[in-house]
């Protein structure tokens, strides 16, 4: 009798060589080619956006796994853009020889965004000033026009850091976000965001001093470089500028390795902290080599020359956090982060930096209405970031009932390799402003330009421009602004079968006439000038101003060859300040000035002057301040488009912008009031035209060559040679109102409404001013 275990061997010999017999004999199961991928039912994502996020590709075996996984990814791309309910599925279609299409199907349905933001543990700011500096924001009736309420788990996390930033800048130095929970609720359609957060004690500045432990450095001499003093409010901003300039200081003087790390030392029970600013030798670690990944379009000079630092120097961690901030504020990309791994050796490291390209172009048709401008439309071409070189372009061409034109501009941010933006500018213009001026211009020219920053705050921008003016009067049926000079036949009184005679009433300045100094700048003058501008700014929020200060400086001086001798300078000094115990009221104070002196014989044209009106006192029209052509008929028919600008000016005004109450401040309605007043005075152009007197003695009596009052040459109903301005001394002019403004989808909407409280005679008033405009 066999035994059991050779019964069991038996067997085992047997099922191993029937197991061989079927491998060779029976062919094994294989997984089907994909033929191709498809897509079908999605209208809201393109089907090349889908196409790269699926894995699985064509002409390689199938794997249900992966499609599986190519699902998952499609409904986090559904869901980033604002469709969280989309469903999303897979099937295969069977082929011919061994193969399957694989069909992706969509059902995208409705839009899911941000229904509600809510914010716990703020008391010091509203959850509406809150929400209002986030990037997302919630839906409501205008959510068909924007994309900002579409829930996004990164742009949430950078709105969670600009309110971080926001506590600390304002002092809320223990600041810090507890949490931020999101909950889709499918009844209300959208998502309901809650951040919790702990303010904290705001804290000011004890004391604030520069500690060094390195030999042969004064931590005392380093104070000119403090951004903070005692009494101020603790800043964040402040702090971190502070570090920067320290660390870039000490590195000049050959510490390359040393770091500035600030130490703050709380005392609760006055809500004060005293930093000290420590300078300290860093462990002695270069950097072997920095790792460009994910441009695809950005080149990868571009992002490097953003380093303050290169491979081989020393490792600066100050200098790095500074990089990826001025990456991220290119606006190339959607995200940068900058990461460490070790080096080929212990005091090697590497830098990895991974950005993620976005689109940086925009086609754009805009248009809009302004009582100044009348109705105006612009379609403009520009990249921010041509041929990923980081070179800004833009071409607009711009068409209206006043003002027609075309503009191209080029921008090179970094000059010679160096932190200095050069470009220029061409220009074509043409301008037919005859309800406010009763001539047209043409302009035709070009600016090469330099932005060269000094500071963070301040920044130098010389430019040299030269351009081709041309001042033109209409003289026919319709505009008779010139016939007082050159008579339309059959139309101008005393050269008319129906009015053979002028009369006191009835003349050639009745029906319109041109003043005798838009008369004397008529025809082509070419401008040479070099000029620069000085910036000055502070401000928190470019789109939303705050706090802080903005402040520019022009100056240009007209007579490197070409027509024109003068220098012209102005200055506008704007000063915003967030009402104190008042939510999102903000307080502005704003001077303005400027001077128009000329040199040699040239005396300044209409052009050359200040033409003022609503920029300097709301209340007025476009050139409806200042000195005007005194002749009694002129002003009589036309005092509207006489005016004659002045070479100096000052203006002043005090505003204060509030919310609408009640109003969600998604929608971007604001309120304001404002207080007005300035003057522009002092006009220096030609006063005698007796040179271009008509020939015509019936109209213009007395000996060639004399300068004729307009009140002597009345006698004869002509315009005389004489140009004695009106309101030429200072005199002021000012105004108070209300303004309405809107930040809406279609763009910045503002409406003013004045009540002029002084003027001074012939300034021409508009007490309702609208400007406006959009892009689709």
């Amino acid at each position: 009798m066999r035994s059991i275990s050779g019964i069991w061997k038996s067997s085992f010999l047997f099922a191993v060589v029937a197991a061989a017999i079927l491998a060779f004999s029976v062919p094994a199961f294989a997984a089907p080619d994909i033929n191709r991928i498809a897509f079908e039912g999605n209208s809201k994502v393109k089907t090349d956006t889908l196409q790269e996020q699926v894995r699985s590709r064509a002409r390689t075996p199938f794997n249900p796994q992966l499609a599986e996984t190519d699902v998952a990814r499609l409904m986090e791309v559904y869901r980033r853009s604002g469709r969280a309910a989309a469903k999303v599925s897979y099937r295969t279609v069977d082929l011919p020889n061994g193969r399957v299409d694989l069909v992706f199907t969509v059902v995208e349905g409705d839009k899911t965004g941000v229904k509600e933001i809510r914010f716990i543990g703020n008391e010091v700011y509203s959850t509406r000033r809150l929400v209002g500096m986030m990037e997302t924001t919630e839906m409501n009736f205008l959510s068909f026009l924007k994309t900002s309420d579409v829930y996004d788990p990164d742009r949430i996390a950078a709105d969670l850091e600009l309110i971080r930033r926001f506590y600390l800048k304002n002092g809320y130095a223990d600041f810090r976000v507890i949490s931020s929970d999101v909950q889709f609720d499918p009844t209300g359609g959208g998502y309901i965001i809650t951040i919790t957060v702990n303010e904290g004690p705001q804290y000011r500045v004890s004391s604030v001093s520069v500690e060094s432990h390195l030999p042969d450095v004064d931590g005392a001499a380093l104070n000119d470089l403090l951004r903070l003093a005692p009494g101020d409010i603790y800043n964040g901003d402040a702090v971190e500028k502070t570090v920067e300039a320290l660390t870039r200081e000490i590195a000049k003087k050959g510490y390359a390795f040393t770091q500035a790390r600030p130490r703050g030392t709380r005392n609760p029970a006055d809500q004060t902290v005293a930093i000290q600013f420590l300078l300290e030798e860093g462990p002695r670690v270069y950097i072997e080599r920095i790792n460009i990944r994910g441009n695809t379009r950005t080149r990868d000079y571009v992002i490097r020359r953003e380093f303050d630092i290169g491979e081989g120097d020393a490792y600066n961690r100050v200098l790095i956090d500074r990089a990826e901030r001025r990456l991220n504020g290119l606006g190339y990309f959607k995200k940068v982060r900058v990461t460490n791994e070790p080096g080929s050796a212990p005091d090697r490291v590497i830098l990895n930096v991974d950005v993620e390209d976005q689109p940086t172009g925009n086609f754009g048709v805009s248009g809009g209405y302004s009582t100044n401008q009348g109705f105006v439309s612009e379609v403009s071409v520009s990249e921010s970031n041509f041929m990923g070189r980081g070179q800004a372009v833009r071409l607009s061409v711009q068409a209206g009932q006043i003002a027609r034109g075309v503009t191209f501009s080029f921008t090179e941010p970094y000059f010679l390799d160096q932190r200095i933006a050069a470009g220029f500018d061409v220009f074509a213009r043409r301008q037919d402003a005859y309800n406010y001026s009763i001539y047209s211009s043409t302009s035709i020219g070009g600016t090469v330009r330099l932005g060269i920053p000094i500071t963070d705050e301040l920044s130098f921008s010389p430019h040299y421009s030269v351009y081709q003016t041309t001042i033109s009067i209409p003289n026919d049926k319709n505009r008779p602004y010139n016939d007082c000079l050159v008579p339309v036949l059959g139309y101008t009184p005393g050269f008319s079968p129906f009015y053979p005679e002028p009369s006191l009433f009835l003349n050639c300045q009745s029906n319109g006439e041109a003043s005798l100094g838009i008369k004397g700048s008529q025809g082509t003058l070419v401008t040479s000038l070099v000029g620069y501008a000085l910036n000055y700014s502070t401000i928190d929020n470019f789109k939303n101003p705050h706090n802080g200060w903005l402040a520019t400086l022009n100056q240009d001086a007209a007579g490197l060859g070409g027509g024109a001798r003068y220098i012209r300078t102005s200055g506008d000094i704007r000063y915003f300040r967030e009402m104190p115990y008042l939510d999102d009221v903000v307080g502005i104070a704003r001077l303005q000035g400027g001077d128009l002196s000329t040199f040699g014989s040239y005396k300044a044209r209409i052009q050359d002057n200040f033409n003022l009106g609503p920029s300097l006192v709301r209340g007025f029209a476009p050139g409806g301040i200042g000195p005007r052509d005194s002749n009694i008929l002129t002003s009589f028919s036309n005092n509207r488009g006489n005016s004659l600008g002045g070479s100096n000016y000052i203006g002043g005004s005090l505003e204060v912008q509030f919310p609408i109450w009640g109003l969600p401040k998604d929608l971007g309605l604001r309120g304001a009031l404002f207080a007005d007043a300035g003057s522009l005075w002092n006009f220096r152009g030609q006063t005698n035209y007796a040179n271009n007197l008509p020939t015509i003695p019936i109209y213009m009596p007395g000996q060639l060559g004399t300068c004729i009052a307009a009140y002597t040459a009345m006698a004869a109903f002509g315009q005389g040679s004489c140009l004695t301005p009106i309101s030429n001394k200072f005199g002021l002019r000012s105004s108070v109102g209300a303004s309405v403004l809107w930040n809406s989808p279609m763009g910045p909407i503002r409406f003013d409404y004045a009540v002029v409280t002084s003027k001074v005679y012939g300034d021409i008033t508009q007490n309702f001013r609208f400007s406006g405009g959009t892009n689709f």
